[in-house]
């Protein structure tokens, strides 16, 4: 299919770069030249450096690596919904998705692994096929405006984005946000490699503010309307670990991610397969993943020690095994926190970065009732410090060099 492309491109270039009037045409040939194939203009010889990694290398990696929470995700987004709807007596889904259920004959039963799956793939198809859509056509305006290539960075953020949202969320939502993403998140910036924030966590943040209504409460996380079920990070707000296992939790559905939750963010089974994977092909770095943990780590032990006292939050005694497997905790840490564009660079303000975002993630979870998540608004405010974090990393540097020498 590349290769027959290839020629139809080939065979319609010298179209494109006659006049002024095809430049544009132009910039569109090199966009999709580019995009997912490598071209013929590369470097074959020295002085330059060649290495078997590139963009869409480092790119499809990470889009591998994110293929066992999507699945996970998928599945528990169905087996939610078929959960709810057995308990409120429901028995068709109704819409488009009912019929294509029906017709297939899968039915609703929570027992059922294809019926689970694929109901909730038909949440997931509408959000991912929008966001694809709506982002691709910002990507390939600004690549067109500029003259330069798309590049295969929005395939990770349009998944990462899709992910990270509730399964009942508007259309007309997704691609507001998908869209504040792009354009406000990276291409303002200059594009990929420029942005200062991490892309499809900016879009989901302009969701949660914008539209808190659909984008927060316990009645989003379930595609069923008129059912309603607390996730473990709001009961913890309002009693701690008795009030978890009061809702039925158990830690190991929590691991597996079979909550109610995002789409795709709630399973650190799926996080753990995928940060295995980015670690042997070196495309995460296991600094900011550590420094995460100790700092997530350390601030749950302090509040561990101080629980009822101060102001008898209940949340004080939740323990870091709980900590890690609610919420996006571990999503954030694997796929988000690691982005290499808005982390921090340098070796030492990789552990300092992450460390950071692990506290952040704790204390809003614990002293801010607001808002019981905390990892998105960690990373965020964190990726705000990075040039902060990594210019005394350097000035540290170069004094104790010069100290050397005195």
């Amino acid at each position: 299919m590349a290769g027959r492309l290839r020629k139809f491109l080939d065979g319609i270039e010298p179209h494109f770069t006659r006049g002024g009037r095809y430049e544009k045409l132009g910039a569109l040939y090199e966009m999709v030249d580019t995009f997912l194939y490598t071209p013929r203009d590369v470097t074959r010889s020295a002085p330059h450096v060649r290495d078997a990694i590139d963009l869409k290398r480092v790119m499809t990696y990470v889009v591998f690596a994110v293929t066992p929470c999507a699945l996970l995700g998928m599945y528990n987004v169905g087996l939610q919904a078929n959960l709810a709807m057995a308990d409120l007596g429901i028995a068709s889904a109704g819409g488009w998705r009912g019929a294509m259920i029906e017709g297939l004959g899968l039915g609703y039963d929570p027992a059922s692994i294809a019926a689970c799956f694929w109901h909730g793939f038909l949440y997931f198809l509408p959000v991912y096929v929008v966001t694809l859509a709506v982002g691709g056509a910002w990507e390939a305006l600004f690549a067109i405006v500029r003259n330069h290539e798309v590049n295969e960075g929005f395939l990770v953020t349009s998944m990462l984005y899709t992910l990270v949202l509730p399964p009942t969320i508007p259309l007309w939502q997704v691609a507001l946000g998908i869209s504040f993403a792009v354009v406000i998140g990276k291409e303002v910036f200059g594009g990929t490699g420029k942005n200062f924030l991490n892309p499809a966590l900016t879009g989901r943040c302009f969701l949660y503010f914008a539209y808190p209504a659909e984008n927060s409460g316990n009645d989003v996380w379930v595609a069923v309307d008129g059912f309603t079920g607390a996730s473990p990070l709001a009961l913890a707000q309002e009693g701690g670990m008795e009030a978890i296992r009061a809702g039925g939790y158990e830690w190991f559905d929590l691991w597996m991610g079979f909550l109610p939750g995002t789409i795709g963010a709630e399973s650190a089974l799926g996080c753990l397969i995928g940060a295995a994977f980015l670690l042997y092909t070196r495309i995460a770095s296991w600094r900011i993943m550590l420094g995460v943990l100790l700092g997530m780590v350390g601030t749950t032990l302090l509040f561990n020690l101080v629980a009822g006292g101060g102001d008898g939050n209940p949340y004080y005694s939740v323990p870091i095994e709980w900590q890690l497997v609610m919420g996006g905790f571990a999503f954030g840490l694997v796929f988000m926190a690691t982005d290499p564009v808005s982390a921090a660079m340098t070796s030492t303000g990789k552990l300092i970065f992450g460390a950071l975002i692990g506290v952040l993630t704790v204390l809003i979870r614990v002293v801010n009732p607001a808002f019981p998540e905390g990892i998105m608004l960690a990373i965020l405010l964190a990726n705000v410090f990075a040039p902060l974090i990594d210019y005394f990393v350097v000035q540290a540097n170069i004094r104790r060099r010069a100290r050397r020498y005195v």
